[in-house]
């Protein structure tokens, strides 16, 4: 089976998109049924895609887009170009790894879409306005245009059902991210400021649901109160977004500017150091569709604290320490991150339920599905038309 993978987006440096985007591609490798993966990015994902550790697979191709930065070329080339491409390709089936818009009547071959949350509608402020009228009018025409959803988690399962009709949610099925751990030899710090330094790591983009605010003020007031080591700081991975001026802002009021680090676009090597020798992962998001940071932080062995949600909840199981949020949330975070600290580090967790060879399964058995329905459409059509062929010679 041949697949397109579609890739592009907007930033150069790794996000949780992308990361999506790689490690379908290794589930997609990883089943012997695949004969050729076509993986497209922009001209600006090239290092990111280089450095994404995708191995030297013969049947992996990668395509360059030829698009110019910014959301509107973006748009136009998964509409108007990605036709063409695929047309040329000639790819079994096309798999879209987040929403875009797409012309489906000009596509040849059946479409997959990823869908990993419902921010437009769930959390407007993830989108500056007029930006997030634009993310609900692709999204949704996306969510139509799609053969198949595959919904990254059970949680992002019901909000589909909840903010899309019938048609749509029943063409979603769950089909997990791909996380598996990486190998401790190769880790490298990327944060020679630390010195040895103890650490609290939150790994989130710069966006309101990631809730990084309240980390910040929780972890101003452990320090303020001696209630955590004098010397431990905040390492906060991730690309810049729409609150990044407030981040840095809550910052500077509390004088944390020597005791939070920020980071982006760090290698699979330099994320598993900061995992690996953090003193623990704070996840307090208010929504998430996943929660990626939480499956890496118990592969790598952290002790990981979350917001008590559903999606944190179908990743974390028994294994994070989760609060509140709500009323008193500082305060909940807070002694949830010094609970844990007096607990020892706990050992690596085995999430098989989320390699690339299960995935794989679970991809290839959704491709089949969605090749079979594809055929059936067609040869209902096909015998349609002959029916209205048939009329129509008995008429003359």
């Amino acid at each position: 089976m041949k697949v397109l993978v579609t890739a592009v987006s907007f930033s150069s440096k790794i996000s949780g998109v992308q990361r999506h985007a790689f490690n379908l591609v290794r589930c997609l490798l990883a089943h012997p049924d695949i004969s050729t993966v076509h993986l497209v990015i922009a001209p600006w994902q090239r290092e990111m895609a280089s450095n994404a550790g995708l191995g030297h697979d013969g049947r992996l191709k990668i395509q360059v887009a030829e698009l110019q930065p910014g959301s509107i070329s973006r748009n136009l080339w998964h509409y108007r170009d990605l036709p063409k491409l695929a047309n040329y390709l000639q790819p079994d089936l096309i798999h879209l790894t987040y929403p875009v818009p797409i012309d489906a009547s000009a596509l040849r071959c059946p479409v997959v879409l990823t869908l990993h949350d419902l921010y437009p509608y769930e959390i407007p402020a993830n989108f500056r306005f007029p930006h997030v009228i634009f993310n609900r009018l692709a999204l949704r025409q996306c969510l139509r245009s799609a053969d198949a959803i595959a919904c990254v988690s059970d949680a992002t399962v019901q909000r589909l059902k909840r903010f899309a009709p019938e048609r749509v949610w029943q063409k979603a099925v769950r089909i997990y991210n791909c996380v598996e751990p990486v190998s401790p030899r190769v880790a490298r710090s990327p944060l020679s400021e630390l010195n040895g330094k103890p650490f609290l790591l939150c790994v989130a983009q710069h966006r309101r649901n990631k809730n990084i605010p309240l980390l910040i003020r929780a972890f101003g007031a452990l320090l303020s109160r001696g209630a955590i080591h004098a010397a431990t700081n905040l390492v906060i991975v991730g690309i810049t977004g729409p609150e990044t001026p407030n981040i840095h802002e809550i910052v500077a009021q509390r004088s944390l500017n020597r005791r939070v680090f920020f980071r982006d676009g760090l290698s699979d090597s330099e994320l598993q150091w900061c995992y690996e020798r953090c003193d623990a992962l704070a996840v307090p998001s208010t929504t998430e569709g996943f929660g990626l940071p939480v499956a890496e932080g118990l592969l790598a062995g952290c002790r990981v604290i979350c917001s008590n949600i559903p999606a944190l909840r179908e990743v974390g199981g028994e294994h994070c320490k989760y609060f509140a949020l709500g009323r008193d949330e500082e305060v909940a975070l807070a002694e949830s991150i010094t609970a844990s600290l007096k607990q020892p580090k706990p050992p690596a967790i085995a999430l098989p339920h989320l390699s690339a060879e299960a995935l794989g399964v679970e991809y290839m058995n959704l491709y089949r599905l969605v090749l079979e329905k594809s055929l059936a459409k067609a040869a209902s059509e096909s015998d349609q038309n002959e029916l209205r062929d048939s009329s129509a010679l008995r008429e003359v």
